[in-house]
């Protein structure tokens, strides 16, 4: 009886540990991805400094999808507000998931021109992966996002993506499974 449950605890745990690997950040907190009140200020990237980002993490914009968008671009057009060529465009439902699959600054600004001007714009920088592997296998310099993920039209939904304590409390309820039924095998 205590060997089953070493071993019902054991997976329990091993079962939340790579749950617990990926956050999902909401940009902006509760305003979301609008317009700055004062378009003096840099609100997001105020926002984006307050967190660390690793490979694996996802932004989440929440934003209304009839007046705005979502751009990743470079640099150079983040600091011109150019709209014309962007790397990924995301115009969807109004919630759009971008994952960081590389490390290195991303740069993304409102489809609206006149809302970047004032300064609905971010910069997010995704620290270094210090596990030896390499994030890029192509050994492009070029920020992407997986598959799916950004698209050039409205009418493609992005699959919706659970938050953090989604996977939290998924992760908990696997492993209460996990016990409950390893526990029925001893009786």
């Amino acid at each position: 009886m205590a060997n089953s449950v070493l071993v019902s605890s054991l997976l329990c745990i091993l079962m939340l540990t790579p749950i617990a690997s990926a956050f999902q950040f909401k940009v902006g907190g509760s305003m979301g991805w609008t317009t700055p009140s004062d378009p003096y200020m840099m609100p997001f990237n105020q926002w984006a400094e307050k967190n660390r980002y690793k490979i694996g993490d996802s932004l989440l914009f929440v934003y209304d999808s009839n007046k705005d968008s979502v751009l990743q671009v470079t640099k150079d057009d983040y600091d011109s507000c150019n709209t014309a060529s962007p790397i990924k465009t995301f115009k969807n439902d109004g919630n759009t998931v971008f994952t960081f699959s590389q490390s290195g600054p991303f740069y993304f600004i409102s489809g609206t021109h006149d809302n970047c001007l004032m300064n609905e714009k971010m910069i997010s920088v995704v620290l270094s992966d210090r596990s030896g592997k390499s994030a890029s296998p192509s050994g492009s310099n070029q920020p992407t996002s997986p598959p799916g993920e950004g698209t050039s039209t409205a009418d493609t939904p992005p699959p919706s993506s659970p938050n953090g304590a989604t996977y939290m409390v998924n992760g908990f309820m696997v492993s209460v499974g996990a016990l409950i039924g390893s526990s029925l095998l001893v009786i």
